[in-house]
């Protein structure tokens, strides 16, 4: 059985959505950063990390990457042009999303108050419009890649309810509804109540 070490209101919901919709049993150590149990893994101190058998796996994307790849879910097989562009999404989402809403966090409570430039929020959130609208033409179907839930989905979510809690906001209709699809689903629940 894995064991999922982080709280649900960070990166670690996208390990814990991601195990329950493959189906695999896990244990959630419901831990913060830089605490004792993460660091007993995780020499940063950072959230989240899986522990399979032995190994500790950190950094949320790594993570479900390796439960797509080693469970043949959620994932186009490695090596096929479907994968590469499955991985050029999911590098987009992290570049476009992802990191527009870290670099948010860290100007608003993250850094030392010295170093937080809170006004490069508003083109931030510029910036995070602009991708919603170019990503909404590029999507492929119901789900970010076509017909199936995939990697990219699991972060384009997360991403989306992350924008909603730092007051970004989704500024177009078809991510609202979107996000609304995946909400509703099971596995999104159950890993959002850390099961």
């Amino acid at each position: 059985m894995y064991r999922v070490i982080g709280n649900v209101a960070s990166r670690t919901f996208r390990v814990l959505w991601m195990l329950e919709e493959i189906g695999e049993a896990y244990e959630h150590v419901n831990a913060g950063p830089r605490s004792d149990e993460v660091y007993a893994f995780n020499p940063l101190g950072k959230i989240p990390v899986l522990v399979d058998g032995e190994d500790p796996i950190t950094d949320s994307t790594a993570i479900i990457t390796y439960l797509a790849d080693k469970h043949g879910k959620l994932t186009a097989p490695a090596g096929t042009v479907d994968r590469a562009r499955q991985d050029a999404m999911t590098n987009r989402i992290l570049d476009e999303f992802d990191a527009n809403l870290w670099s948010a966090a860290r100007n608003s409570f993250v850094l030392p108050e010295d170093k937080r430039v809170p006004e490069v929020k508003q083109t931030l959130k510029w910036e995070f419009a602009r991708s919603e609208a170019a990503l909404v033409r590029d999507m492929a179907g119901p789900f970010v890649m076509g017909d199936d839930i995939t990697i990219p989905d699991i972060l384009l979510t997360h991403c989306l309810g992350w924008a909603i809690t730092a007051k970004f906001g989704i500024s177009t209709p078809e991510l609202s509804a979107y996000l609304d699809r995946m909400k509703a689903r099971d596995a999104y629940r159950n890993g959002r109540s850390g099961a």
